[in-house]
């Protein structure tokens, strides 16, 4: 597929595309340059759809523990199935893993209870809020999927000119 090269060197523009779809699923808006716009939405939306696909591939399975006093407990564990996981790798792939961040008001210790089984913020957040909403999103409108994205132009860039706009998920 043809990509637009955004007049640097192949190692610069990968990071810098990584870096904005990762800034982009992670806040869920940015400001940039409109070309650069275009090929984020594209990567943004091969990433979204990738998880909507992979959605329902979940595996449950119960195992045995122990609770505080010794006795013994089911636990239903949920697992990733083999296109889920594969799809989990690939994303990985293509975008950076921020560190999850403590909110204005959360103690040191509610932050580390709150983060304890979270390993990859970002995945979980991909998976668990985006994977289910744009599906549900699909499954309301009969749609294939697609579409996740906006580009909005906002106008020209005060300085050098460069037309600028608003990237969002919708």
């Amino acid at each position: 597929m043809e990509q637009r090269k955004l007049s640097l060197p192949t190692d610069q523009r990968k990071a810098l595309l990584r870096n904005q779809v990762t800034a982009l699923l992670w806040n869920g808006k940015i400001t940039t340059t409109y070309a650069r716009a275009k090929e984020v939405s594209r990567i943004a939306d091969g990433i979204i759809q990738l998880a909507v696909d992979t959605v329902l591939d979940v595996k449950k399975e119960i195992k045995t523990g122990v609770d505080k006093k010794g006795k013994p407990i089911d636990i239903e564990v949920i697992l990733d199935g083999e296109k889920r996981l594969a799809a989990r790798r690939k994303i990985m792939a293509q975008v950076y893993d921020p560190p999850e961040t403590r909110k204005a008001d959360e103690t040191a210790v509610a932050f580390r209870e709150r983060t304890q089984d979270i390993r990859h913020p970002l995945i979980e957040k991909i998976f668990n809020v985006y994977a289910i909403r744009y599906s549900q999103r699909n499954a309301e409108l009969n749609t294939t999927g697609g579409g996740y994205t906006r580009v909005l132009k906002l106008g020209a860039r005060r300085g050098d000119g460069a037309e600028e706009a608003l990237i969002e998920l919708v």
